[in-house]
């Protein structure tokens, strides 16, 4: 890898206190339409408390399908890197189910109870060839009158023959509660762990190849940078995007902006866009250059547009919004989805910020995913 670290700030953008309203707008009316809005060509599969995942066809917006799975509660899900399948977690951090998204059936299922009956998963890394995943969890040893709880392990667990091939030493030997995540190359090669600093793995015996210290400040007086590693479709493999904050040691005042980074060349790019506010749920565009996030307090919600070429918002418009939301971009960016916390997923127009339509998926979202269709890149 690249050794530089070619990380640069720019500084405040104009205008840009984010304490004076910017394009301030009135509530978007909760309207309903009978026209036909189309997304894009993705799928969405949406997990509930029935036991069951739901598929719906982001070009109608319709119930098509659904996927019986063998455990009562739905949890997380994990997408394995060529979209073929998908790990959905149960409810309890035991059980990992495979379900074929071709098929729509379930495949395989796995857990780790031969090893400690009580284990419960926290984490799930696929390996590209999809011949092992790499588990983070805890072990917990029933006693007379408590649990005793171990500490987070890695474990490498082989997908195949469905055993456990070896415990993984954690990088620098700092065993980590939470905050830490694994991931791939593109090719399987190398194992990327996020800590403080980035450490580079190779993907057969786990030792260090490579280390980028981004736990160092990207320019003097300006505080760390925790760049964003939350991979979507709309990136390259390796380039990242995301909303971060940081607190300037002089002043100690705490900002937000947005970090761009190249994680093979070690570069980052970094720029403020004011004062730290309650805005969260960054969503990326498709083509990289735009993306939008959530500005949430108790009766105030708003979509953020945030131009990603000029770095600055661009719009603030308000909407009915809920006490717990996700936000997702539509596969054809044209389209905002609202969803979590119930059984809808609310439709608004990308630009002029319409309510166009509110989808009942049937059951309260728990897992969820938006895939986009194999002809998009």
């Amino acid at each position: 890898m690249n050794r530089r670290s070619g990380a640069r700030f720019r500084g405040l953008c104009a205008a840009l206190s984010l304490g004076l309203p910017l394009a301030a707008a009135a509530p978007v009316a909760a309207q309903s339409s009978d026209d036909q809005v189309s997304g894009g060509n993705g799928t969405f599969y949406t997990g509930g408390y029935q036991g069951d995942i739901h598929v719906i066809d982001e070009r109608t917006l319709e119930l098509v399908d659904r996927i019986e799975t063998q455990h009562e509660i739905i949890g997380r899900f994990t997408i394995s890197p060529n979209r073929k399948r998908l790990y959905v977690w149960d409810g309890h951090g035991i059980n990992i189910e495979v379900i074929d998204l071709d098929e729509r059936r379930s495949v395989d299922s796995f857990n780790l109870t031969d090893m400690d009956p009580w284990f419960r998963i926290r984490g799930l890394s696929v390996h590209p060839q999809e011949t092992y995943a790499l588990i983070v969890g805890k072990s917990r040893t029933k006693l007379l009158d408590r649990f005793e709880i171990g500490p987070n392990t890695i474990i490498r667990y082989d997908l195949q023959r469905h055993e456990v091939r070896d415990t993984i030493p954690w990088p620098d030997g700092h065993v980590r509660e939470r905050g830490a995540s694994f991931m791939f190359s593109p090719d399987g090669g190398l194992v990327y762990y996020q800590a403080e600093d980035m450490i580079v793995l190779e993907s057969e015996n786990f030792t260090e190849v490579d280390r980028w210290r981004i736990s160092d400040e990207v320019e003097p007086g300006l505080g760390t940078v925790r760049p964003p590693f939350a991979q979507t479709y709309y990136e390259e493999p390796g380039l990242f995007t995301g909303l971060v904050r940081v607190t300037d040691p002089i002043n100690n005042r705490r900002m937000m902006g947005i970090a761009r980074v190249n994680l093979t060349e070690k570069e980052m790019d970094f720029y403020t866009l004011g004062p730290n506010k309650p805005v969260s749920r960054f969503a990326l565009a498709p083509g990289g250059k735009k993306a939008w996030a959530l500005y949430t307090e108790i009766g105030l919600y708003e979509f953020w547009a945030i131009d990603l070429e000029e770095g600055r918002v661009t719009e603030q418009v308000r909407f009915d919004g809920r006490s717990r939301m996700g936000l997702t971009v539509s596969t054809n960016g044209e389209l905002l989805y609202i969803h979590v916390a119930g059984n809808t997923i609310d439709v608004y127009d990308s630009e002029t910020y319409e309510h166009l339509k509110t989808v009942d998926v049937g059951t309260d979202m728990i897992g969820w995913a938006l895939v986009p269709g194999t002809e998009s890149p």
